[in-house]
């Protein structure tokens, strides 16, 4: 037992001492990711990405009840996930231990177009019928309660966290965002029937005595 004392307790003061360029890494303006710290690969860094970007792209969905889409006076409202950026007012979330996976592929959805993700459009799909197993993974559905939305549509953002001390903070703004462009154009269930059956994945028909 005390040779085994012994053994842990140099092993406990060899990773710190070797743990001490790592921690001091942590620290630095000029951190780095993925190294290690010592020839015996002991010690080292781990990320999932090389760096973090200071700004990130977001697809944002939208609905409406108007019967054209590309009507001006159209009434756009906004999906929020439980975690993402959406709404500029929201504060980050902690999400640590729990992974919002749906929050995440939407993220690298981001970094992509829609034909190459094309699992965006199914959740458009579901979203034009409320269907409630997809609007479980999300924080706000702005048609709760109301009529199913007529339109669905994809729009691509730019985020970057908001300066402090600056007017849009004052404000409440944690996010300032951007516009990109559309990321997929406005979508109704019928006009996705065609999409799904392609890809026999079951069309989100209309519940009874909904709109048809």
């Amino acid at each position: 037992m005390f040779i085994r004392r012994v053994a842990n307790v140099s092993l406990a003061v060899l990773i710190g001492y070797l743990s001490v360029p790592v921690v001091m890494n942590l620290f630095s303006s000029k951190q780095v990711m993925n190294t290690s710290f010592d020839p015996l690969r002991i010690v080292n860094t781990y990320g999932a990405f090389g760096s973090i970007t200071k700004e990130r792209t977001e697809v944002i969905f939208q609905g409406t009840l108007s019967g054209d889409p590309k009507d001006p006076e159209a009434l756009w409202e906004e999906y929020q996930f439980l975690c993402k950026p959406g709404d500029v007012q929201r504060r980050p979330c902690f999400i640590s231990p729990y992974h919002y996976r749906l929050d995440w592929l939407m993220w690298f959805a981001a970094f992509q177009t829609y034909e190459q993700s094309e699992w965006v459009i199914h959740i458009a799909g579901r979203l034009l019928s409320n269907d409630s197993s997809v609007l479980s993974l999300i924080d706000h559905n702005p048609f709760q309660g109301r009529e199913t939305p007529r339109w669905v549509r994809g729009e691509h953002f730019r985020y970057r966290f908001t300066p402090p001390g600056s007017s849009s903070a004052a404000e409440g703004k944690w996010w300032l965002r951007n516009r990109i462009g559309a990321y997929f154009p406005a979508v109704d269930l019928e006009g996705l029937r065609g999409y799904f059956q392609s890809r026999s994945w079951p069309h989100p028909h209309l519940k009874p005595g909904s709109r048809t």
